[in-house]
């Protein structure tokens, strides 16, 4: 078996972000977590390790989680993207090819299936 995977959680609610660190390393992965894009892109730059961004659409900072994914798709293609919101829906959202979309609320045995799913 190979070492866990790497997942940066990246979302300005502090709350959110530490249900998420619990929930998916309680599932076997290893978390890492951003407050903002800028800080999640300066973490990629040092962790070529990442695996999967799970990001929020709506933060502060230079850009937005929709930002954030096309940067990352364009600069990082073997990361997996994965992005949530509780105001947009996914047939509104112009997203890169091969980035996930789930709905808030949701639960998060759902999102670790669909983590397992995108990395595998």
């Amino acid at each position: 078996m190979g070492s866990p995977r790497v997942v940066l959680i990246v979302d300005d609610e502090l709350l959110i972000r530490m249900t998420a660190v619990d929930m998916l390393e309680a599932a076997g992965f290893v978390t890492l977590e951003a407050a903002s894009a800028d800080e999640a892109m300066d973490l990629l730059e040092k962790r070529p390790d990442v695996s999967l961004v799970f990001t929020d659409i709506q933060m502060p900072g230079s850009m937005d989680g929709l930002k954030l994914v096309s940067a990352i798709h364009k600069r990082w293609p073997p990361v997996r993207l994965m992005v949530t919101s509780g105001r947009f829906r996914a047939n509104e959202l112009a997203l890169p090819p091969g980035v996930a979309f789930i709905q808030k609320p949701y639960e998060w045995t759902g999102v670790q299936s669909h983590i397992r799913r995108l990395l595998d």
